[in-house]
């Protein structure tokens, strides 16, 4: 009896990693990857910084040539939804009522961008920024457009604005928040950033709530605020978080938390279904309880660590997080959680836009965030994930080498 092999639901950065990580774990059954995109895997984080500036193109997006997937026989679907999981049959039935049978299925949905609510919000020029299509649209937009509105500062809506004021557009940003990127990191790297985004141009507002989003002919002209407020625009893009896609797992009965909920191997309640990626909650050694990660690291190894379980290579998830974001001619490198921080000690000159901030949670190492200061974060992530801690007097002189403290 022939093998129904591994099938894949999402075709991001969590699907084609488990795919691609399969086959190099010596996995050499069929596996089927279907995404509900029209186009085969790419990467997400250049769509709002340089494939928007022009600086790449949609061939250099992608995580491979289409030929990749065939050479490792991989059955690549795309345009391809899924609409239940009968786990008891083991199959899944995709949109057009075809049934896909399956020996482990790996649930790499990702998540969709939270809407907003406010009067208005379905008028022409008012987008989301997601996928390559969204992106699409935004710069055919952009082209000719004046005024820029940001709803939501947190890395997308900064980045996004970044490249508006780049374009030379007018830019307002307004996020409901009291200070921009609250949800990733430090009050001290909130303000910096939302100072940078100023001396560059740019109109940025915290703690403002939009009421309506206005228009005329249909077309967007203006965000309002609960401050009565009106900001002009030809173009608002709005940025206020994702919601992971647990529906399926959820209708099947599968455990989910803001997530779906997985074990160290990615495994959900179902020993032969696993999640990986922005949709799987998981009790992270990190941060000590359940926690959803939404980025590329967390997506890629994850996708690695449910393709060695499922290959009989059991590996577990225990690597330190990390996260980056580029804007204007700065690099913010995260790694670890802020989560229970008492202590932060400067290392470098905030002046000079080159410096780090080392977290400490009872006088023990647990987030770095450098900025523009790559040798910093390299070394505290090393740090971390060797279990080793500067103190922080050493941290915050500039003159200590922590890679000592690595032997």
């Amino acid at each position: 009896m022939s093998s129904a092999g591994v099938v894949i639901v999402g075709a991001g950065q969590a699907g084609y990693q488990t795919a691609e990580s399969l086959r190099q774990e010596g996995y050499e059954g069929p596996i089927t990857v279907l995404g509900d995109e029209p186009h085969a895997p790419y990467q997400r984080p250049p769509l709002s910084k340089a494939y928007l500036l022009g600086e790449t193109d949609k061939e250099r997006l992608r995580f491979r040539p289409e030929n990749f997937y065939a050479e490792r026989d991989i059955d690549l679907r795309v345009n391809t939804c899924v609409s239940s999981i009968d786990r008891d049959a083991k199959q899944v039935t995709l949109l057009d009522g075809e049934t896909l049978a399956y020996d482990q299925l790996v649930l790499v949905t990702g998540a969709r961008v939270r809407e907003l609510s406010a009067p208005g919000s379905d008028l022409d020029g008012v987008f989301y920024l997601k996928t390559l299509d969204d992106v699409d649209r935004i710069e055919a937009q952009l082209a000719k457009t004046e005024n820029v509105v940001v709803i939501g500062a947190g890395f997308i809506g900064l980045e996004f604005a970044a490249v508006a004021r780049k374009l030379e557009k007018n830019v307002t940003v307004l996020e409901a928040a009291p200070r921009v990127m609250g949800r990733a990191v430090s009050p001290i790297i909130s303000e910096f950033f939302a100072n940078v985004h100023r001396e560059h141009g740019a109109n940025v507002l915290c703690d403002a709530m939009v009421s309506e989003i206005t228009g005329d002919g249909g077309e967007v002209s203006g965000v309002t605020c609960a401050d009565g407020k009106t900001y002009p625009a030809d173009l608002v893009v709005v940025g206020i978080g994702v919601v992971p896609n647990v529906e399926l797992a959820d209708t099947a009965g599968l455990p989910c938390d803001n997530g779906i909920v997985v074990d160290k191997f990615c495994r959900t309640a179902d020993a032969d279904i696993y999640a990986a990626g922005d949709c799987a909650a998981y009790e992270h050694p990190f941060a000590g309880r359940l926690i959803r990660l939404e980025s590329v690291q967390n997506a890629a190894d994850q996708g690695r660590v449910a393709a060695a379980a499922i290959a009989g290579n059991e590996k577990p998830y225990d690597v330190v997080p990390w996260f980056w974001s580029d804007q204007y001619n700065l690099k913010l490198q995260m790694a670890g959680l802020l989560e229970g921080c008492d202590e932060t000690v400067l290392r470098g000159a905030m002046e000079d836009g080159k410096f780090s901030l080392f977290h400490f949670r009872d006088g023990v190492l647990r987030a770095v965030d450098a900025v523009s200061k790559p040798a910093d974060y390299v070394q505290g992530r090393k740090l971390m994930e060797a279990g080793i801690s500067p103190t922080p007097e050493q941290a915050g002189d500039p003159e200590f080498k922590l890679k000592q403290l690595l032997g």
